[in-house]
């Protein structure tokens, strides 16, 4: 059987945000969400579209990821991220297994919109937590209501993931990202603090600040703005986020 392919939009070879250390980043295609504020909607298009992506195979990624292993030093390593990288999990699962075979260390980036304990995601899921050293899980919202309304998805499943990375010891940080008007009221900020209190294994927890770079990407594909004149935070409640959620800071 040969091996199973992803479907890579781009990579980043010496990423410094998404995990610890310098990263070599993988973006995969695919992803079931449209939030409001995504600057990547051009990595939407799932499976079966054409859309220009790059196929390519565990060992290959391995392969090209590896020669720029001196500068990931003891902390460094290979991210994963997308689009929404659960999409393709057979992928994610071969190319950790060969990345921890090589000694080096693994982080998911999700949002984690797929995960359900139902079969035979469930299953390929626990597969892949033997082989995952960091999940960073996005938060987009704490409450339902407004998480549909941001997404156009439930958050319901997706913070059952967040109780069973925490039940199974599996190291997590947090991301929220700040959106004046929609995720900087202090009772969501609040409720957020809460649920992460409530998770044993969150190191971090993270608060991005929105903003506008990827808005031209949304006019490139006809798609219409949805958060059209809604500017980035100020300092101040960047400030004020953080010191809620100071606690996992």
């Amino acid at each position: 059987m040969g091996e199973t392919l992803g479907r890579i939009h781009s990579v980043e070879s010496f990423g410094s945000a998404d995990g610890p250390g310098v990263r070599y980043i993988v973006f995969l295609k695919g992803c079931n969400m449209r939030c409001k504020y995504c600057h990547n909607p051009d990595t939407w298009a799932k499976c079966g579209e054409n859309d220009g992506s790059q196929l390519m195979s565990p060992s290959q990624v391995l392969k090209t990821a590896m020669r720029y292993k001196a500068y990931w030093k003891q902390t460094g390593g290979i991210t994963v991220s997308g689009g929404e990288a659960l999409l393709q999990i057979d992928f994610v699962t071969e190319l950790f297994r060969l990345v921890k075979e090589n000694g080096v260390n693994t982080c998911l980036d999700t949002s984690g919109n797929p995960f359900t304990r139902n079969e035979p995601f469930f299953g390929k899921f626990n597969e892949l937590m033997k082989y995952t050293d960091l999940f960073m899980l996005d938060i987009k919202h704490i409450d339902d209501e407004e998480h549909k309304k941001l997404t156009g998805q439930t958050n319901k499943n997706i913070l059952d993931m967040a109780q069973y990375l925490s039940d199974n010891g599996k190291k997590m940080w947090i991301r929220h990202v700040l959106v004046p008007g929609i995720t900087d009221d202090e009772k969501y900020l609040r409720q957020l603090k809460e649920f992460v209190d409530t998770l044993k294994t969150v190191d971090r927890v993270e608060v991005l600040p929105y903003h506008t770079l990827g808005v031209f990407k949304w006019k490139e594909l006809g798609l219409k703005y949805q958060l059209e004149g809604i500017q980035p935070p100020d300092a101040e409640s960047i400030e004020k986020a953080k010191e809620i959620l100071a606690s996992r800071q």
